[in-house]
C-alpha cells in the first residue's frame, strides 16, 4: 500500500476516534441540556462543558472555581470555594488507547507503521488543540499545555504499541528488523524482552479480570446501599441519569481501586482514610451512589486476596514457559531469572501508571487524597507477580519437559542426518560423465551377504 494512503487513512483513524469520544460527551449532554433548560438555553456553554470533560477523560486536571453567588447561596465554606479534580474517568482514556492501538497494527501490516503512527498522532493533537482554545471555562480550567499534550501522549502510546507489536513479529524491513536481529543475535538471551512483554501481558490482562469480578461481587453484596445514596440524592430522572453515565466514566476507575485492594494496599477516599484487606477506616464520605461499594469494615484474613496478584504472576509464567518449550528455546536458570524480574518490573510499572490516573483529589478539604498510593500499589504488584513468576520459571525442569526437549533435539538432528545423505547421493548421480551409478555405491547402502534371494 502506498505510504500516502497509509499516512491519510491513519489520520481519519484519529480523526474517528477524537470525533466519536467527543460526541459521546456531547449527544448525552445536549439531550440533558435541551430537557433541563429547554429550547432558551444557553447552548453556547454546552461546547466548552464537552471539551473540558473530554480534557479530563484524558488526565487533565480540573480547577474548579466555584461562583461567589453560589457560596452564598449554598452556603459554602470559602475555603471550599476553590480546590482541584484529578481523579480520572479511565473510560475515555482507555478508549483512546484501544483505537488508537487499532490503527497503529492496521499502519503496521500495511508497511508503514512509524508515518502511519505520526501521522494519526498529528491529527489527533491538531484536534485537540482545538479543543483546548475553544472549550475555555471560568468556573473548570485546565492547564492548555496539559490539554494538548496528554491526550495526543495517550493516542502516540496506543498507536506505537499496536505496530510494534505487529512488526516485532512481522517485520518491517526496517529499524526494528535490524533491532530484531540484534536480540536474535544475544543467543538465549534473545527471548528475554519478548517474554517479558508477553508475561506482563498475562499479568496486566489476569489482574484487571480479576478487580472486573470483585466489583461486580461488591456490586452484588452493596447494592441496596448504592441504591439507597441515589434516594437520599433526592434528584430526579434527570439528575439520576447523569450520575449512572459519571459512573460507568469511572468504572475503569474503580477497577483500578479494586486492583490496589487486591494486592494489598487498599486507597483512601480522603485524608487520614484506608480501605484494604487488613482493615478499613473510614470517616464521613462523600454521597457519591458509587462509593456505596465500600466495605464497612475488614478482617485480617482478608490478606489472603493477595493470592491474586501471586496466581496472576504464576499464570504469567507457566504461559511463558510452555512457550519457550513449545518454541523448542529452554533456557539456563539465568535467563529464566531475568525474564521474571522484567515481568514483575513492566507489571509494577503499569500498576504505577494506573495509580497516578485514578488517584490524586476529588475535591475541597480531606477529598484533596483519594485513590491508591502510587509507591505502594507498585511495589505490592511488583513482589507478589515476582513470587509467582518465579514459582514457575525457575522451578526445575520437570522430566515431561526434558523428555520433549530430547525427542525435538533428536527429530532435528535426524532430519539433518537425512538432509546430507539426499546431498551426498544427488551429488553421486550427477558426478562423472554419466547420470546414474550402482545402487551399491549410493551412501547408506549396504550390500547384503550371501544369495540376493534367500531359498524359501
Amino acid at each position: 500500500m502506498q505510504r500516502l494512503l497509509v499516512a491519510l487513512l491513519a489520520a481519519v483513524d484519529a480523526a474517528i476516534a477524537a470525533g466519536v469520544g467527543l460526541a459521546v460527551l456531547l449527544a448525552p449532554l445536549t439531550l440533558l441540556w435541551t430537557i433541563a433548560f429547554g429550547t432558551a438555553a444557553d447552548w453556547g456553554a454546552l461546547w466548552p462543558l464537552t471539551g473540558t470533560l473530554w480534557q479530563f477523560g484524558h488526565g487533565v486536571p480540573l480547577d474548579i472555581t466555584v461562583p461567589k453567588d453560589v457560596i452564598v447561596a449554598a452556603g459554602i465554606a470559602q475555603e471550599a470555594a476553590s480546590f482541584v479534580v484529578s481523579v480520572t474517568p479511565l473510560a475515555f482514556l482507555l478508549f483512546t488507547l484501544l483505537f488508537a492501538a487499532r490503527s497503529g497494527a492496521r499502519a503496521a501490516r500495511s508497511g508503514a507503521w512509524l508515518l502511519g503512527s505520526l501521522s494519526g498522532t498529528t491529527v489527533f493533537a491538531l484536534i485537540a488543540t482545538g479543543v483546548a482554545l475553544t472549550s475555555r471555562m471560568q468556573a473548570a480550567e485546565t492547564s492548555l499545555l496539559l490539554s494538548i499534550l496528554l491526550p495526543s501522549a495517550a493516542y502516540l502510546a496506543g498507536a506505537i504499541g499496536g505496530a510494534i507489536r505487529v512488526v516485532w513479529d512481522d517485520g518491517d524491513g526496517g529499524m526494528l528488523d535490524r533491532l530484531h536481529d540484534i536480540v536474535d543475535g544475544w543467543g538465549d538471551w534473545g527471548t528475554v524482552p519478548a517474554a517479558a512483554v508477553r508475561g506482563a501481558a498475562f499479568v496486566v490482562v489476569a489482574v484487571t479480570g480479576a478487580s472486573a469480578l470483585a466489583v461486580a461481587v461488591m456490586v452484588l453484596l452493596r447494592g441496596g446501599e448504592v441504591v439507597a445514596l441515589f434516594e437520599a440524592a433526592r434528584v430526579d430522572i434527570l439528575g439520576a441519569t447523569v450520575l449512572a453515565l459519571g459512573h460507568l466514566a469511572y468504572l475503569p476507575t474503580l477497577i483500578v481501586w479494586a486492583a490496589s485492594w487486591l494486592a494489598g494496599p487498599g486507597f483512601s477516599v480522603g485524608a487520614g482514610t484506608a480501605v484494604s484487606p487488613a482493615g478499613t477506616q473510614l470517616g464521613v464520605v462523600p454521597g457519591i451512589p458509587v462509593l456505596g461499594l465500600l466495605p464497612e469494615n475488614s478482617s485480617i484474613w482478608m490478606l489472603i486476596v493477595v493470592i491474586v496478584p501471586i496466581a496472576a504472576g504464576a499464570v504469567a509464567g507457566w504461559a511463558v514457559r510452555s512457550r519457550l518449550v513449545w518454541e523448542g528455546t529452554p533456557l539456563r536458570i539465568g535467563p529464566r531469572a531475568v525474564i521474571a524480574a522484567g515481568i514483575a518490573g513492566l507489571a509494577s510499572g503499569v500498576a504505577a501508571l494506573a495509580a497516578v490516573l485514578a488517584g490524586g483529589s476529588m475535591g475541597p478539604g480531606r477529598l484533596a487524597e483519594a485513590g491508591p498510593a502510587v509507591g505502594p500499589f507498585a511495589l505490592a504488584i511488583g513482589v507478589e507477580v515476582l513470587i509467582g513468576t518465579a514459582i514457575l520459571l525457575l522451578s526445575p525442569r520437570h522430566r515431561d519437559e526434558l523428555a520433549e526437549e530430547r525427542t525435538d533435539r533428536w527429530m532435528a538432528e535426524t532430519a539433518a542426518s537425512d538432509a546430507a545423505v539426499g546431498a551426498d547421493a544427488a551429488a553421486l548421480i550427477v558426478d562423472g560423465d554419466h547420470e546414474t551409478v550402482p545402487l551399491d555405491r549410493l551412501p547408506g547402502f549396504e550390500k547384503p551377504d550371501g544369495p540376493a534371494f534367500p531359498p524359501r
